[in-house]
């Protein structure tokens, strides 16, 4: 800590970066504090989920469960009923209207924040991240430094990484006809609206876009694929919240692999369905108890788990709205969009289009398919041990962070959110909070998940900033 007090960096300004940094304003962990936002877009409180200005593009969690802060769960709902009193705990609402209301929590903790607490926003891209005493020094591309006594990373969802071709084929994802980033600002202006589409992937990204090419006039049929052809589900219209078996987690975890939970699974989906359940209700009883479940696995079950299991669990437990899942039946019933299970062989672009090699699931022969464009909604690149992302890439070189075995994140001390680094020790300046916590807990993508860590890591950092500067690396070591 300087003479003008303690900084505290936050790298990025999703939702994990703006809830933090509302929660360290409204509370200072220590005075004088300055908290520093950065991100790499103008867009503070957005983030690529809240960034969106298309009204299509809604929440998959009720409005009820959205609130960010502690004591305030019912905060988003009460905010989204101040611009329409329509809006109920089961509403899915627009996720700009999500945006504006992280950016209002965000604004007012910066405005109303106790004397000696500062806010500062900074836009730019961070590169690299120098040790420096305790505390270490952000460079971001534009030549800039800043200095902070604890940065905390709250990186979110990287671009989708490419499908897999031979290096001879891999010149076509340089082409304007391909866009790897569908959520990136412009991606979606040079999309002939009379010529068909391609979607890689068929999740809930490739619903958004689907919707977002219809806003734009899109008229030309839209075919989406992905190795096993899994579609979308939706959840339910419902007035009160569901109930769920408390016993179903206790039962798996009387044997921890990956098959028994899955016939756990099936056995109680199959005996909610004969009492008249819903098996949305069954998935729902394991959203809790989820981490519990992901730790007692050993890492040879979890590599069971990822290879056979997890693109059905991810399917049914991300589902998309209600309104969302009759938009998209509508689509496939009027034959503007076509699924299809299969895999990518080849592209070979043409001056007006691009021909697409591929070969569908069980078949041994290929074929092609004709588009104007080839849009990558396969999700985010996942694995940290080969993302091409400057930050994380530096992080990995410099031995700052450790990816988790599977790649699913990064290897994070329970208790202080500390980065781990190559050495085995937990940084006693440098932590983590967002998605990449999958590595330890399985779930933490969805807001319910994710605020929960923040505050975890909003009283860590009280706790360490109260110590003397001296006591602060044993305490963490």
């Amino acid at each position: 800590m300087s003479a003008a007090g303690t900084t505290i960096a936050i790298i990025g300004a999703g939702f994990c970066g703006t809830a933090l940094a509302v929660q360290l304003l409204r509370r200072p962990p220590v005075l004088p504090l300055k908290v520093v936002l950065v991100n790499r877009s103008g867009l503070m409180a957005r983030g690529v989920a809240y960034g969106t200005r298309m009204e299509n593009h809604v929440l998959n969690v009720p409005a009820a469960r959205m609130g960010v802060l502690p004591g305030e769960d019912e905060g988003f709902l009460d905010f989204a009923r101040r611009h329409d009193p329509r809006i109920g705990g089961g509403s899915f609402v627009s996720r700009r209207l999500y945006g504006d209301y992280l950016e209002t929590l965000l604004t007012e903790a910066a405005v109303n924040a106790p004397a000696g607490c500062q806010f500062r926003a900074v836009v730019g891209d961070v590169e690299r991240l120098v040790p420096d005493g305790i505390g270490g020094e952000l460079w971001l591309a534009n030549g800039d430094r800043l200095r902070a006594d604890q940065v905390v990373l709250a990186l979110g969802h990287y671009a989708p990484a490419d499908p897999p071709l031979p290096e001879a084929q891999r010149g076509f994802y340089c082409s304007p006809r391909y866009v790897r980033d569908p959520w990136r600002p412009d991606a979606l202006w040079g999309v002939k609206s009379e010529q068909p589409v391609l979607l890689i992937g068929s999740g809930l990204t490739m619903l958004d876009i689907v919707l977002d090419l219809r806003a734009r006039g899109h008229v030309a049929p839209i075919h989406a694929l992905s190795r096993r052809g899994l579609l979308p589900l939706a959840h339910r219209d419902l007035e009160l919240p569901p109930v769920y078996d408390a016993e179903l987690p206790r039962r798996m975890l009387e044997r921890p692999n990956a098959r028994h939970y899955l016939r756990a699974l099936r056995a109680a989906v199959a005996d909610a369905a004969r009492q008249g359940g819903d098996w949305r209700d069954v998935i729902g009883a394991l959203r809790g108890p989820t981490p519990a479940l992901w730790h007692a696995l050993s890492g040879h079950e979890r590599r069971r788990f990822m290879r056979h299991l997890r693109p059905y669990w991810e399917v049914h437990r991300h589902r998309c709205a209600p309104q969302l899942g009759q938009r998209f039946e509508a689509e496939r019933a009027s034959g503007g969009l076509h699924l299809v299970a299969g895999r990518i062989c080849g592209f070979d672009e043409r001056p007006d289009r691009v021909i697409v090699e591929l070969r569908r699931r069980g078949a041994t022969a290929t074929e092609h398919l004709d588009v104007g464009a080839v849009i990558n909604c396969s999700g985010p690149e996942a694995d940290t041990r080969r993302s091409r992302e400057p930050l994380l890439a530096a992080l990995r070189g410099d031995g700052l962070a450790l990816p988790d075995e599977l790649g699913l994140g990064l290897r994070i001390d329970p208790d202080s959110y500390a980065l781990i680094d190559e050495q085995g020790i937990a940084s006693p300046w440098l932590r983590y909070v967002g998605p990449f916590l999958r590595a330890r807990d399985w779930e933490a993508t969805a807001v319910p998940e994710l605020r929960q860590h923040v505050t975890r890591l909003a009283d860590s950092l009280r706790a360490t900033l109260s110590r003397p500067a001296g006591e602060r690396l044993r305490y963490l070591i």
